[in-house]
């Protein structure tokens, strides 16, 4: 697609943000019902994006752009498993991962069978009859990954505590240092004890090097070779490296190329959540996602909730410099929720050039960060609140309680709700004046302290309402976020499915630990070579 005609849409929509004057309490003030018009509802999930910098104007300029970047046949595509990842010549077919009902395409006829393997091994795992090298039952489940493979179930596995079977635990290892593997396994029996490894390839140097190392523990314990296949099982699309670790052919749960990393934890890959919650819970997590998939498919835009997200982020970074986005989940169970989402949004739109090898004429994509309420109030809000630049925040609110303690649960949605209304409302040099001189403080001491007690206000948010932090809802939220970041991606005519910037970095990664082994260093940039030097002495 020609950059373009996409410049030229952009360029309007910033003529029209810099011929307004624009206030958040202007815009409440003139339309009492804001609230109930900047709306919209879908899968359990409520969408409040009236406290955001936009008018009915910008709303239809925004929705006119989509015409422009021809997101509706892009969605299709997507649906249709076209092959829409256009740079390694493969769809992108996540949403046929959590499908229901009767298989009808190839792809989910594959699924449909991966899932009834895994039912069928955790079965085996919660019944006790799938046994260690000693004859014990399986207590303790370790899973080794990373990226996709990793960050997905462990937010997941995180956010559905409440579901967790109490007769066995589950662990996550991912990084390449020795203490994230040593420190997990350090209390565990190795008979009691099954490790799942997570590699599309069975090559990801991280995910290798803490299988390998998992491997000579359980030897060590005194498993036999031939009883290795007892105490691992693998999700990968490389069966013979898998099995030349010692895994059996039946032990490996597929995957496929048309799946990409961040979109896994649909897959196999979310085999540790059907481990740890039982394999009913896990279908509901999948129902929930399709629920969030069919609104995706067939909601008009203007009430369709990933595109609307997806529209407002892209407003604010074309056409305001916003270079970051701050995703504040209320909920302690959702803590790994930014994280998760900074993966999927940054590896997905982190591009510099439009689907066709086009330099792009505008920002890409930004910053994602954030944590969970309330912690983050104590962190990094005051940035939100007073900084100086301006940075769009979604907060993420969970109507039911998530605990026994209601009145917490009060509290917690007080904060959140008390958050947005600040970065809205603000507080001006009067009002702070007003506010001293009430307190009884000198004419000296409000002249003095007023400007500090300025904000700015007219800071956007989106509020999302989640009806309950249950299997489908959290679904539904996962499935949301993900439509999003590839509506973005159609917005700015990239291709949100490779990530070869990340690949260039695995393949330096091996030179140089090649140079490490023999103790010498290649022609490397003067910096490279000098701390090269010092970590190994030379």
């Amino acid at each position: 697609m020609d950059a373009l005609p996409l410049s030229a849409a952009i360029a309007s929509l910033q003529q029209h943000k810099d011929q307004q004057r624009w206030s958040l309490r202007d815009l409440f003030a003139t339309d009492p019902e804001r609230a109930q018009t900047f709306s919209a509802e879908a899968a359990g999930i409520y969408l409040d994006y009236s406290k955001n910098l936009l008018s009915a104007e910008t709303l239809q300029q925004l929705l006119d752009y989509t015409d422009t970047a021809q997101l509706k046949s892009r969605i299709a595509a997507l649906l249709a498993g076209s092959n829409i990842n256009n740079t390694e010549h493969r769809p992108a077919l996540h949403t046929a991962l959590r499908f229901q009902g009767e298989p009808q395409t190839e792809h989910e006829q594959a699924v449909a069978d991966c899932r009834a393997q895994m039912a069928k091994f955790v079965e085996q795992i919660h019944s006790g009859t799938w046994t260690g090298f000693s004859g014990k039952r399986i207590r303790h489940v370790v899973n080794i990954g990373i990226g996709g493979s990793d960050l997905g179930p462990r937010m997941v596995w995180e956010a559905l505590r409440p579901w967790h079977n109490p007769e066995l635990a589950v662990h996550f290892v991912a990084n390449i240092d020795g203490a994230d593997l040593s420190d997990t396994i350090a209390l565990l029996p190795a008979d009691e004890t099954l490790f799942v490894v997570a590699s599309k390839s069975f090559s990801t140097l991280e995910t290798r090097q803490n299988a390998l190392s998992a491997r000579q523990w359980v030897l060590d314990a005194g498993c036999a070779q031939s009883d290795l296949e007892k105490h691992f099982v693998a999700v990968s699309s490389n069966i013979v490296a898998a099995q030349d670790f010692g895994i059996a052919a039946q032990n490996i749960f597929p995957m496929w190329d048309w799946v990409g990393g961040r979109y896994s934890l649909w897959s196999a890959i979310g085999l540790p959540i059907a481990l740890a919650c039982g394999f009913d819970v896990y279908s509901d997590l999948l129902k929930g996602a399709n629920a969030m998939d069919r609104h995706f498919a067939e909601a008009e835009f203007t009430q369709n909730l990933p595109v609307l997200m997806a529209l407002i982020h892209f407003w604010y970074r074309q056409c305001w410099g916003a270079g970051s986005l701050a995703v504040l989940p209320y909920a302690q169970r959702l803590a790994k929720f930014p994280a998760w989402l900074q993966q999927l949004d940054m590896e997905s739109l982190g591009k510099s050039v439009t689907r066709g090898g086009e330099q792009l004429p505008f920002p890409s994509g930004a910053v994602i960060w954030g944590a969970e309420g309330s912690n983050g109030q104590h962190s990094f809000h005051q940035l939100l609140h007073q900084g100086t630049d301006m940075i769009p925040a979604d907060f993420i609110a969970i109507k039911e309680p998530t605990s026994e303690l209601k009145e917490q649960h009060q509290w917690l949605l007080s904060c959140c709700l008390s958050q947005s209304q600040a970065l809205l409302q603000g507080k001006s040099l009067a009002e702070a004046r007003k506010e001293l001189e009430a307190s009884g403080h000198t004419h000296k001491e409000v002249h003095q302290l007023a400007p500090h007690k300025v904000v700015p206000g007219n800071r956007p948010s989106n509020t999302l309402v989640v009806e309950k932090l249950d299997p489908f809802h959290l679904g539904s939220l996962l499935a949301l976020y993900e439509h999003k970041v590839f509506t973005f991606g159609c917005l700015l005519d990239i291709n949100p499915f490779d990530q070869w910037g990340v690949e260039l970095g695995k393949i330096l990664g091996n030179g140089v630990h090649q140079a490490m082994e023999s103790g010498i260093p290649e022609a490397w940039d003067g910096s490279t070579a000098a701390l090269f030097r010092r970590l190994l002495n030379k």
